[in-house]
């Protein structure tokens, strides 16, 4: 009841001074906001990159000549990197028959800004051609929706048929079906015998805008050196035969590749590995210091409000003295009157803290107006928002609240 009581009381003074309230307020309300709009911003960025950087299936790893490139700041030797070895179909095939925790293992082999055109109509240059194997669409969770995949039979014998991405399919093909057309890719003709489905890209990716080939038919057309005169190396994509087994997919690759290379055990790989993992781990990474540095500027600006507070409360309680000698001479306890300004001053950081969360929620969101992004509220940080706005009113309330339950009556009642 002492607690119950005290909450009536703490709102009741927290009424009857709205302005002084509301002022005191302003300091919980720029720090929780502050912690939560950049918690929420981020994770709003942070789900639509999972999604996205998540092309890969959760079994499938992929095998680089080069480092994956995004979010990772580890400095390299680009120069000894570009003397790695390439890797080639005879790798892809090594893979397919010497590791027996994979079944699935393709090559790819990409050329970028092409234009596509069907009959006077041309696409912009933003396509990007994929030189593939059948196990494209699984390795890449990229389907197709309509007609068919390129086969094996299409790599054996480097046929021009393609798979077109959604975007190219409703540009060239607005009121007609695209199966058994033969229009250009970058001014070769090629037969359509599929269409993928349509994947959205809230971060400008051309999922959409993709031409699968098969790798032998873009190698005869593109060869296999590029335009500097280095051999051409592919990117390999493998899945293992189960979800838990990746990791020791991923190292009975590494060995065969070792093996075939000739590398002695203390040097390190001429190769590089991909997973959809490694780069939601990298953006991880990459904003720990943005979050760091949030939630310490949250915190600063919470504890100058709580001292706000506390001076506030201290002021509340000189005015209140009187008020303080007349309960404690009807007998109200020291508890009691502890409950009261302790309440009051944790009320007042939590009517701030929901405040500052709502502010924080909408701040974190605003990207989601001008974007494709998914709208996200991180309810695990408006709940550590709530609690952390709880411990700065009973930090700085104790002594407001401790000040006024000692009072002596007679002294508060002669109070002027």
């Amino acid at each position: 009841m002492i607690w119950v009581e005290g909450f009536k009381m703490a709102m009741a003074a927290i009424g009857a001074h709205k302005l002084r309230s509301a002022l005191t307020l302003v300091g919980i309300i720029a720090g929780v906001a502050a912690i939560i709009a950049v918690m929420t911003g981020v994770s709003v960025i942070q789900n639509q990159m999972e999604a996205e950087l998540s092309v890969l299936g959760s079994r499938v790893f992929q095998v680089q000549k080069w480092p994956p490139r995004g979010f990772e700041n580890q400095e390299r030797d680009w120069r000894k990197i570009q003397r790695y070895p390439p890797l080639t179909l005879h790798h892809a095939n090594l893979i397919r028959e010497k590791v027996s925790s994979v079944d699935l293992v393709g090559a790819e082999m990409w050329m970028f800004s092409v234009r596509a055109s069907y009959r006077g109509t041309t696409t912009e240059p933003v396509n990007m051609i994929c030189g593939g194997t059948p196990e494209y669409p699984e390795n890449n969770t990229h389907w197709v929706g309509l007609g068919r995949n390129i086969s094996n039979e299409d790599v054996r014998v480097g046929r021009r048929v393609i798979v077109i991405g959604h975007n190219i399919a409703e540009t060239l093909f607005p009121f007609s079906d695209p199966i058994g057309k033969v229009m250009k890719v970058d001014g070769r003709k090629f037969t359509v015998q599929g269409v993928f489905e349509e994947r959205k890209s809230a971060l400008g990716g051309n999922f959409d805008n993709y031409v699968l080939m098969p790798i032998t038919a873009a190698q005869k057309i593109y060869g296999t050196r590029d335009n500097d005169g280095h051999e051409r190396s592919l990117n390999i994509t493998v899945r293992s035969t189960r979800a838990d087994n990746v990791q020791d997919a991923l190292e009975e690759t590494r060995a065969v590749l070792r093996a075939d290379r000739g590398l002695d055990p203390r040097e390190d790989d001429n190769f590089f590995f991909f997973t959809s993992d490694s780069q939601i781990k990298a953006f991880n990474q990459a904003t720990a210091n943005l979050k760091q540095g949030a939630f310490i500027l949250g915190i600063i600006a919470l504890i100058v409000a709580g001292i706000g507070i506390m001076n506030i409360m201290l002021v509340s309680v000189t005015e209140r003295t009187r008020e303080i000698g007349i309960r404690k001479a009807l007998g109200a306890q020291r508890s009691a009157i502890l409950a009261q300004f302790l309440l009051e001053a944790v009320v007042l950081c939590n009517i701030g803290g929901v405040i500052g969360v709502a502010v924080g929620f909408g701040l974190g969101n605003l990207v989601t107006a001008f974007t494709e992004f998914s709208v996200h509220v991180p309810m695990e940080w408006a709940i550590r928002g709530l609690l952390f706005c709880t411990v700065v009113g009973i930090v700085f309330g104790m002594w407001p609240a401790i000040r006024a339950s000692k009072m002596v009556p007679i002294e508060a009642l002669s109070y002027e």
